[in-house]
């Protein structure tokens, strides 16, 4: 059973930072990408940014400059970096574990969300 754990969101004034953090646990051989998504209220969930296992990343153009990805493949942990944080970025920030490869399935993971709220 593969598991996705996230921590690091919160409060914070326009401005500040985060570091979200996403550890996968289980029997893992092998994770495709690793990324974050977020889901505003009244809104549909969109994509953040992801990274491979090679190290490529992507990242929608509103957090582009702002946001760093980054993983440790060693620890299966993916981590967001947040800077110049702005109100529209408050969201539920979801992790997501695409094609981990297990002894018995290749298949997709979610974390349970994690709050991010930018306010004065």
């Amino acid at each position: 059973q593969v598991q996705l754990v996230e921590s690091g969101g919160g409060l914070v004034q326009p401005g500040g930072s985060l570091r979200l953090s996403c550890a996968a646990s289980g029997s893992i051989f092998s994770i495709y990408a690793m990324g974050w998504y977020r889901q505003a209220p009244g809104k549909q969930r969109e994509l953040v940014a992801t990274v491979t296992s090679g190290g490529s990343t992507n990242y929608t153009p509103s957090v582009k400059g702002r946001f760093t990805i980054s993983r440790d493949n060693a620890k299966n942990t993916v981590y967001l970096q947040m800077n110049s944080l702005k109100p529209e970025d408050t969201a539920v920030y979801y992790c997501n574990a695409d094609r981990v490869l297990t002894s018995r399935t290749l298949s997709d993971y979610w974390g349970q969300g994690t709050q991010v709220t930018v306010s004065s």
